[in-house]
């Protein structure tokens, strides 16, 4: 399970830096990655909790990485 964590939270630093580097946002670098992984722990600790979820960490941590880039700044730009 800890294993699992950490993982996760490589992985959405990834997804945060690859897609800021690739123009799927403009937030910069650091914020997108700090989206990403907030996401991704709302998103494990759900799969904790209630059983929500893909069948693979990854998948689940590369989905709630890519939705937490697109829900959380559209959300709060005017």
């Amino acid at each position: 399970m800890f294993l699992t964590l950490f993982g996760t939270v490589v992985i959405a630093g990834i997804v945060g830096y690859a897609c800021e580097r690739t123009g799927f946002t403009h937030n910069g670098i650091l914020p997108s990655m700090i989206i990403c992984i907030g996401g991704a722990f709302l998103f494990y600790f759900i799969r904790l909790m209630f059983g929500f979820g893909f069948a693979s960490p990854g998948v689940n941590a590369i989905a709630a990485s890519i939705g937490a880039l697109i829900i959380v700044p559209f959300h709060w730009r005017k």
